[in-house]
């Protein structure tokens, strides 16, 4: 197995943390109306925040039973907050993290269960909701109560990463595998590998030919994709059926996530193994953006919904970042406890 990619497992998948709170910060989710509401989930726990990050509350019940990697939040109806888990599928909070309830009948594959990489709501009806995993593509109709098994045409993979939806087509979906991307014209009632210009026709090893950690889909010009890979990150101006790579100083980078600033895509943000990169021309062009970064090893990364100015990183054993200027200078966020904690 390449060195990148077992690199990119760990990314994934993460070390077990130790002690009270862990500084690794696995995933960010911000919710869609509330700017002071955030949740975040480490190596040993999920954490909520209700004044921007000031203090948080460590979430209890049922989650704190299951090791979470994955959160999001419904857009239509925000007090519903998912976690991906590994290994044990997904859990539900009705009411903003107080009370969770394990969703995940049907979501496995034979006896193997599945690490919930992420989840992605439509939004046409946030009842259909879509879950990346190590054992392929899940679907639900009725609001993550029950799964099914989405994988027609997938027939070279299992293991997918990631999921993008076309916010134009939402029926069009993107899956980032270790073997490149696939998409789904069918709100994933099938698949068509889509890898012209990223992996070779006759890749040896084509399941694990190119890792894809993040896909992001442009809102006002949807023909424009980028994938950022292990290998760098590429970008297709029709829909995924052709890809270039970009080149220059972020050649061979490995991506851990891209992000673009919903008003502005020309603007797009990148982590990667060692730093944040900013382009502000549609991915011609790169500057790093660590000032006040001290941690290097970056895991997730968010843009704010309510302010494009506003990021958010976590960092691998490095705790939380806050920027609230495009990424110019960053602040780090500890986890202090709120009042009662």
């Amino acid at each position: 197995m390449p060195v990148k990619w077992c690199l990119g497992l760990i990314f994934l998948v993460g070390l077990l943390g130790c002690g009270s709170r862990s500084d690794t910060v696995v995933s960010i989710a911000l919710h869609p109306t509330k700017p002071n509401i955030l949740y975040l989930a480490t190596d040993e726990a999920v954490y909520k925040s209700s004044d921007t990050g000031a203090t948080w509350r460590r979430l209890e019940g049922e989650l704190s039973r299951t090791r979470v990697i994955s959160l999001a939040i419904d857009p239509a109806l925000p007090a519903n907050v998912f976690a991906g888990t590994m290994g044990d599928g997904t859990y539900k909070s009705p009411d903003g993290g107080r009370t969770w309830h394990q969703f995940n009948a049907g979501i496995q594959k034979g006896t193997i269960s599945a690490i919930v990489n992420q989840i992605v709501f439509n939004p046409l009806g946030t009842e259909m909701i879509y879950a990346a995993t190590t054992v392929g593509v899940f679907r639900s109709m009725d609001g993550g109560r029950t799964w099914s098994e989405r994988m027609k045409g997938m027939t070279e993979v299992n293991f997918v990463v990631t999921l993008a939806l076309d916010p134009q087509r939402p029926h069009v979906l993107y899956a980032g595998t270790t073997g490149g991307v696939y998409r789904s014209a069918n709100a994933t009632d099938s698949w068509e590998k889509k890898t012209t210009g990223m992996v070779a026709f006759d890749a040896k090893m084509a399941s694990m030919a190119l890792g894809v950690n993040g896909i992001v889909v442009d809102p006002s010009n949807s023909d424009l994709v980028y994938a950022g890979t292990t290998k760098g990150l590429y970008k297709s101006i029709d829909q995924g059926e052709h890809w270039s790579k970009i080149e220059g100083s972020i050649a061979d980078s490995y991506v851990s996530a891209i992000q673009l600033d919903p008003s502005h895509p020309s603007v797009l943000y990148m982590a990667t193994s060692d730093r944040v990169q900013k382009s502000e021309d549609a991915g011609a062009t790169w500057q790093p953006r660590t000032t006040g970064l001290d941690a290097t090893s970056i895991r997730s990364l968010q843009v704010s919904p309510h302010d494009p100015n506003t990021l958010y990183v976590g960092t691998n054993g490095g705790g939380l970042y806050r920027s609230v200027d495009a990424g110019e200078t960053w602040e780090k966020l500890p986890l202090t406890p709120a009042t009662g904690e």
